[in-house]
């Protein structure tokens, strides 16, 4: 090992680099830190960061008085865009200098997988949220997705969920649903342009021969009434849910101490039952229990985005039986059972497999697309309903799953595993060894930035 002297004095890396993970985009970055910080590979960096403060001015050095700069220093990392709340995949990672760049990966391009899974409606238009409607979906056929599909590519409006970061009279969608208000007067959730370059299927799943599942959650009362306001679904729902419902509340009019206990509270805050939501690996996010419910209690759930950012930011004819659990152990049950929770109960089984078909897509899509409204819209354009139970974002820029970024396991593997990948990383976006600049990466944004800025200039020209 060499000695901290001599690791000083070797290059300092700074630029962007893309990794794998399915955490929050928070957490990637604490435990990226715990990595580097000790690692031979940044201590030139955190060497000049120090000496760059020691020659700090007097006066400078009062402005770092606050409680986080007296912190001891550490690599300086920032994000280029958080996932959602139920996806996994590219997250672009800045250090040093290169945490000014992120700004040009929020307009890139991005390329995503995901699994719809048809026949029901949820509040926050994915399988962690609560159902609010469902619909037949026998009719639902791989040739008839294929061909609704072609009328979501190309430039096209787009309503973001109520689960989103958009901002009505200065507050945001998601705090009016996790509070449990209605959107002010003459209010709507307004219509977004977005451009989906590339749309394709990929792989039909038949009905009962897959792993993913409906929540085992139904919206009631308040709460599907808040919901079904905001998200236009009155009419969308069938008498199945009507009966789903009601069954529900016999249960936990039977059983509501019960049910209460078993409610949790959300990264964001808001307070939903146990609803078998999708763990994100590597580690999941650990739930506090919620408080005994009050008359500020939340009413709606669902995959809320994770404070202090995001974008981005999280049913059928058929009806309510129990099934399996998706891929990442989501639980589900009947209307006449308990709620299991995944900390005490394992999955079963045993447990009949979800009647209604789902397909696997794969987008490219332009800055403030939401997979989760695709999903929703889709299932509604085949006369079903539909929401999201899986997302992988595989590109984001020319950052690429299993091409150039770095799987977030390779962390736990040490500094002999990740530090070569991370040192070719760095290099390649500053060109060293090619005269200077930023790399194959940072060309690509700046392309596609100055493609967008000559569409505009081209459209302003059309329109005088």
């Amino acid at each position: 090992m060499s000695s901290p002297k001599a690791s000083e004095s070797g290059p300092i890396l700074e630029g962007v680099f893309g990794t794998v993970g399915g955490i929050t985009s928070a957490q990637v970055i604490r435990d990226v830190q715990s990595h580097f910080n000790p690692s031979a590979l940044f201590q030139p960096w955190l060497h000049a960061e120090r000496a760059r403060r020691d020659r700090e001015s007097h006066n400078q050095k009062q402005k770092r008085r606050s409680w986080k700069q007296r912190q001891p220093i550490q690599v300086k990392i920032g994000h280029g865009g958080t996932l959602d709340p139920l996806a996994t995949g590219v997250l672009i990672l800045g250090i040093g200098a290169g945490t000014k760049r992120l700004n040009e990966f929020l307009e890139c391009t991005k390329s995503y997988e995901t699994v719809l899974l048809f026949g029901a409606a949820t509040d926050s238009y994915d399988t962690e949220g609560k159902i609010v409607a469902r619909k037949p979906y026998g009719h639902v056929t791989k040739e008839v997705v294929e061909e609704k599909v072609k009328a979501f590519r190309g430039k096209i409006m787009q309503k973001p969920p109520i689960f989103s970061a958009k901002r009505i009279q200065g507050k945001r969608l998601y705090e009016y649903a996790r509070e449990g208000k209605s959107l002010p007067e003459g209010y709507e959730i307004e219509e977004c342009a977005v451009d989906v370059k590339e749309l394709e299927v990929l792989e039909w799943l038949e009905g009962g021969k897959h792993g993913f599942a409906w929540p085992g959650v139904e919206a009631e009362g308040e709460e599907k009434r808040l919901v079904d306001e905001v998200l236009g679904l009155e009419d969308q729902g069938n008498e199945a849910t009507k009966q789903a419902g009601a069954m529900g509340k016999r249960k936990r009019d039977e059983d509501d101490e019960k049910h209460e206990a078993r409610e949790e509270e959300t990264v964001g805050g808001a307070v939903t039952a146990q609803d078998g939501s999708l763990p994100a690996p590597p580690s999941p996010k650990r739930a506090k229990a919620a408080p005994q419910p009050s008359e500020e209690t939340p009413v709606v759930s669902g995959a809320l985005p994770k404070e202090p950012s995001i974008p981005e930011a999280q049913a059928a004819a058929a009806d309510p039986t129990p099934t399996t659990e998706n891929p990442t152990n989501a639980a589900t049950t009947s209307p006449d059972q308990p709620l299991p929770t995944t900390e005490t109960s394992p999955p079963s089984s045993a447990s009949p497999p979800c009647p209604a078909p789902a397909i696997r897509l794969r987008m490219t899509v332009t800055s403030g697309f939401y997979v989760r409204s695709l999903c929703h819209d889709l299932g509604a354009a085949t006369d079903s309903l539909g929401c999201m139970a899986e997302l992988v974002r595989t590109r984001q820029g020319d950052f690429e799953v299993g091409v150039n970024a770095l799987p977030y396991e390779d962390l736990a593997k040490g500094e002999e595993v990740w530090g070569p990948q991370v040192r070719r990383m760095l290099e390649r976006w500053n060109g060293m060894g090619d005269g200077g600049g930023k790399g194959k990466e940072g060309e690509k944004v700046v392309e596609e930035k100055e493609e967008r800025e000559r569409g505009r200039r081209n459209t302003s020209s059309e329109g005088e």
